[in-house]
């Protein structure tokens, strides 16, 4: 196997780049091959080229210039490819968000952004029509994908739009260097920040990660369950895939386990994936499942994980049952994708892994200078997929760009063979009589016990102001265990200072809707905010 510690060859783009013409041009030999599959059916690479190049025809007739943004509120299905790519051919610049958010939520980001239009699925116009209300900021045009009710003068239905325009005849001339589009990161306070990437970014990201590290192939089928607004799921469902020919499902509903299996077992498109990827939460749900499929009932080869650390307990059980490894990795929106994680073929659970070729991983303490292997420290990131800015937060920015490299806020420790092990949050790791204790590994020695679906652990500062650890758990459906019982289960498996002092049973963890946990609302209920 490849070392994954060896520098990556992997030629730059040229000077005149567009990520969307890179990814037609890629894929001129394929037009009869399926690009995607939804719900409703099959979109081809043949069909793609041809819609995207029609709706940045379109998107430019309606008097947007270059670097202009336009709103991408839609859920996963073959709409959302050609709206994302078809903005970027034009020299837009498509925003990509949520579809979980509120009206307000959406004002804001229309201001925020200075959208010039909106492209949204009809499921989710309502929601767009009353930030509308909310905002002063005018657009120029809402385009509707499906939509399910009559649409007003100011909108236009989707494919209309498309067969009003012929195909551009060539893309923007963009450079590599500028703005392709915008995520907007989730924050545990504020507002969502607008992160800018650019055009070569995704294509570093794909050659890095989805062709050097998961080494992706034509013949593939990849099924994600986080979304494509998300920094994951689009490198996942879209740069990813159609970097290398290969064939994407799109699912428009939430990935419960149900949905997911049924898309596993080729319920949807007659084709079953063969690569999926995934989230701890995901995983756990799906191993809990009384539906769980048997292990020859799937055609996967490779499941990737990410959104938050993965329990070495919980990959272990997977790889069990299915006989495949899941491949935890870390990434994030400032830098678009993974940049450290497992490979393949070198899984060591209970570990983040190690670099990804083309990315250099430092350790620093609370002065700056690097740590020695086996200190805690926080995660910097230097490679060339990192984020230009946050756009219009100029004080946010300089905390997380600095110079050539991008902090995570994230605690981690370097061990002896290279690979790194996960230590939580930097605004989640809790010092219990000095010492600093991981909340992750007291949650991941927590949900080894039979009984445990899941755990999350913050700091509860006690009657003479000192941090002890506090434990929030969802037990398995029909299972018991009581306090006691989890306290000693902890204690005879970690240093016994780690143990929590309390415990309390929830039905559900509250969760962000990448499936992350809400530390701070757990924070919050504990004091009773």
């Amino acid at each position: 196997m490849t070392d994954p510690t060896l520098s990556a060859e992997v030629s730059a783009p040229p000077e005149r780049f567009n990520f969307a013409q890179h990814l037609l041009a890629r894929n001129a030999g394929r037009a009869a091959k399926a690009a995607f599959i939804d719900d409703q059916g099959s979109l081809s690479y043949g069909e793609l080229e041809d819609r995207v190049r029609r709706l940045a025809t379109g998107l430019r007739a309606l008097g947007l210039k270059r670097e202009e943004r336009v709103l991408l509120l839609m859920l996963d299905g073959n709409d959302w490819p050609v709206s994302f790519l078809g903005a970027m051919y034009a020299g837009l610049v498509p925003v990509a968000v949520n579809t979980l958010l509120t009206a307000d939520d959406y004002a804001y980001m229309l201001e925020h952004a200075r959208a010039q239009a909106v492209l949204v699925s009809g499921a989710l116009l309502p929601a767009l029509t009353a930030a509308m209300t909310r905002s002063d900021h005018e657009v120029t045009k809402v385009i509707v994908s499906r939509p399910q009710a009559p649409l007003h003068p100011a909108e236009v239905e989707f494919e209309a739009f498309l067969d009003a325009h012929a195909p551009a005849p060539r893309p923007a001339a963009t450079s590599p260097d500028d703005p392709g589009f915008w995520l907007y990161s989730s924050g545990s306070t504020g507002r969502p920040k607008g992160t800018v990437h650019t055009h070569a970014s995704p294509y570093w990201t794909a050659e890095l990660y989805g062709s050097r590290v998961l080494a992706l192939r034509e013949g593939d089928v990849c099924f994600s369950a986080a979304k494509l607004f998300f920094a994951y799921g689009l490198g996942n469902a879209l740069s990813f895939p159609l970097s290398v020919g290969a064939t994407t499902l799109l699912m428009a509903e939430r990935p419960t386990p149900d949905a997911v299996f049924l898309r596993w077992q080729g319920g949807v498109g007659g084709v079953s994936p063969t690569v999926f990827y995934g989230a701890p939460t995901g995983f756990a749900g799906m191993l809990a499942s009384p539906r769980l499929p048997a292990r020859g009932a799937l055609a996967l080869r490779l499941v990737s994980s990410a959104g938050e650390a993965l329990p070495a307990e919980l990959g272990e059980r997977f790889k069990a049952h299915f006989g495949v490894d899941i491949v935890d990795g870390i990434g994030s929106t400032e830098m678009l994708h993974i940049f450290l994680s497992n490979w393949p073929e070198r899984v060591r659970y209970g570990s983040t892994g190690w670099p990804v070729p083309g990315y250099a991983i430092e350790l620093r303490g609370e002065d700056g200078a690097a740590v020695a292997d086996g200190d805690i420290g926080d995660l910097y990131i230097q490679g060339p997929s990192a984020a230009l800015m946050y756009w219009g937060n100029r004080a946010k920015t300089r905390e997380t760009f600095q110079g050539g490299w991008t902090k995570s806020g994230d605690k981690y420790v370097r061990n002896a063979d290279g690979s790194y092990t996960y230590c939580g949050r930097s605004d989640d790791m809790l010092k219990v009589g000095g010492v600093y204790v991981s909340p992750f590994e007291v949650e991941a020695t927590l949900v080894q016990h039979p009984a445990v679906l899941e755990a999350a652990v913050v700091g509860r500062a006690d009657a003479d102001g000192l941090v002890k650890t506090r434990a929030f758990v969802v037990l398995k459906p029909g299972a018991s265990a009581d306090e006691a019982e989890l306290k000693a289960f902890v204690k005879d498996r970690i240093a016994p200072f780690k143990y929590p002092r309390s415990i309390e049973f929830l039905a559900d963890l509250p969760k962000t809707a990448t499936g992350k946990i809400q530390r701070f609302k757990l924070r919050e209920r504990d004091s009773g905010s």
